[in-house]
């Protein structure tokens, strides 16, 4: 059966919050042995619910003018949070259980503690809440699908405009920047309103909660059982340290290799010549995939083939689809789902790599319980960007003879990447502290860590850009708080994986692949034990990872890519 077989039927919240009910009450009266049984009665029940609303949120991805599913979607998120607060009485009453011992034997230690971090996160007079919120994210999402950017006589969407920002030509990458810049100018007022209400409401929700402000709340939200912002601290702390130099090492000598003095933020090339492309059309890039999980272990021949048979993508960009990419999962058809917007950059292979990563990690677990097929989310980063390094061997199948060119640019790039995750993650921690400041203030203080973090960015004449606007593209900011630092904690123990792999493939796939089949079973740093990777909250770790990258680019003449 194929993705647009898949059955979709509008969820009755009134009759499953109905039957959810009954399974509380008779939950309370039961024993050891029938509780266990009602337990998987309610992950029954809330798989049909997700594996609805997940269908509802593709297909409205795909397609966000679709009046049905844009009917949908907003009942969902206006009908789906009410189903919380059965949720949570289910929770707290299999936490406080007289059976815990057995429930524990039969669900695991870490299921308790993810039920703790969600009472923690959750409370009845934070409904009405959480649906404002719901729409202020949908509300955003669509102002950015809607975007209709006039360039070289064309119309095209954000997602389409990356290859002029790409582009060998200077001046065409300048004027790109100064259109997409346009779009975000022109509509400053509405986001500024936007995220000042979202503020607002995570405020008013912590505070509902008993919570100083949201970084507690957004901690508990991201199901954190192991570390909290403290640890991450100390993280960024490391990142400033020893990344930032790296970085400020690697802007240098590309300065050189492009010929420019004075690099601005349109300087997004690597190379003169430009930056590796794919060489293939979307169903071409598709087969090299095939060849390449065919190849590599006989797990990943396995997931692809299903996800071909299933055809579980939708991969072009098209007006009216939502920008970005993601995975997701269909519990009731054991369906992994890869959603993204090809563009022709070098993105496309990240996608099939990244993306695929995802979706291969909960197939490998989709046997587990519901809350432990996926990690938490800086967990489900390892398997992503781990498998980015797992495909370069495969790499000339995309690239030919643009390979070498995607190695030095995709170890640079993703080294680079750290500070700016890292200034999200501090921007945002800013942020919910001071939830009072107005938006001049917000755009202040990102463009003060901004300074911080990318000392060498230079917008030029981007005079919209050099106040402090460009987090207004960062989806994570307005959807889901406090996430993007997972994006770096993932990066720094994939370039773990990269060092292992060099040193020792079949260690280095067997841990890969261990840690994909615990799916969510332990915390993140649980986790990286389990898997026998270095902490990244633990000074020293950084530095320890990142000095074997930077050796190896010392060691490719960048000059001649």
């Amino acid at each position: 059966m194929k993705f647009s077989e898949y059955v979709y039927k509008r969820p009755n919240v009134e009759e499953i919050g109905n039957k959810l009910q009954t399974l509380i009450e008779e939950f309370g009266k039961s024993d050891a042995k029938r509780q266990i049984e009602i337990m998987y009665e309610f992950f029954e029940f809330t798989d049909d619910f997700g594996s609805m609303a997940t269908i509802a949120s593709i297909r409205h991805s795909i397609d966000t003018k679709d009046e049905f599913y844009i009917e949908e979607q907003k009942y969902l998120d206006e009908n789906g949070p009410l189903l919380q607060n059965y949720f949570y009485g289910f929770s707290m009453l299999a936490f406080n259980s007289p059976h815990r011992k057995e429930l524990k034997k039969e669900f695991g230690t870490h299921f308790f503690e993810q039920i703790e971090v969600g009472l923690k996160a959750f409370d009845e007079k934070m409904i009405p809440l959480m649906i404002e919120e719901n729409k202020l994210s949908t509300e955003y999402d669509k102002l950015i699908a809607s975007a209709q950017i006039e360039f070289n006589g064309k119309t095209y969407t954000l997602m389409q405009m990356s290859p002029f920002l790409q582009h060998k030509d200077r001046e065409i990458r300048h004027k790109a920047q100064l259109k997409v810049s346009g779009f975000f100018e022109e509509n400053e007022a509405k986001i500024d309103e936007i995220y000042d209400n979202l503020v607002k409401v995570r405020h008013e929700m912590a505070l509902a909660k008993g919570y100083e402000n949201f970084i507690e709340l957004g901690y508990y939200r991201m199901g954190r059982t192991d570390y909290n912002s403290e640890d991450v601290y100390k993280y960024r702390e490391q990142i400033k340290e020893v990344v930032v130099p790296a970085v400020s090492k690697l802007h240098r000598r590309k300065a050189k290799r492009l010929g420019i003095k004075d690099l601005k933020s349109y300087d997004t090339i690597n190379f003169l010549s430009g930056n590796p492309t794919p060489k293939g059309n979307k169903d071409e890039l598709v087969n090299a995939a095939k060849v390449m999980y065919k190849e590599m272990s006989k797990e990943t021949d396995e997931f692809f083939t299903f996800m071909l048979k299933h055809d579980l993508f939708d991969l072009e960009s098209k007006p009216g689809k939502r920008g970005g990419g993601y995975c997701t999962y269909i519990p009731s058809y054991e369906s992994p789902f890869i959603f993204a917007n090809f563009n022709g950059t070098s993105h496309d292979v990240d996608v099939l790599t990244h993306e695929a990563g995802h979706a291969f990690q909960v197939y490998s677990s989709r046997h587990h319980i519901p809350s432990q097929r996926w990690p938490g989310m800086e967990g489900a980063e390892i398997h992503s960007m781990s498998m980015e390094f797992f495909a370069w061997p495969w790499i000339p199948l995309f690239f030919k003879e643009d390979s070498e060119k995607y190695y030095f640019s995709h170890l640079s790039s993703t080294i680079s990447f750290l500070p700016y995750g890292a200034l999200v993650d501090e921007f945002q921690h800013e942020v919910y502290k001071n939830p009072h400041l107005t938006s001049a203030e917000r755009k202040e203080t990102w463009r003060r860590l901004e300074k911080i973090y990318l000392p060498n960015k230079d917008y030029g004449d981007d005079h919209f850009m050099e106040k402090g606007t460009y987090w207004f593209r960062q989806g994570h900011i307005f959807s889901s708080p406090f996430y993007y630092i997972d994006y770096t904690l993932a990066q720094v123990l994939a370039f773990q994986y990269w060092i292992l792999n060099r040193e020792d493939h079949k260690k280095a796939w067997e841990s890969y692949y261990k840690l994909c089949t615990l799916g969510g079973t332990k915390g993140f740093v649980g986790l990286i034990k389990e898997s026998g990777l270095n902490n990244p909250f633990v000074d020293g770790t950084i530095k320890k990872t990142i000095k074997p990258l930077m050796e190896f680019l010392d060691s490719i003449d960048d000059m001649k890519l």
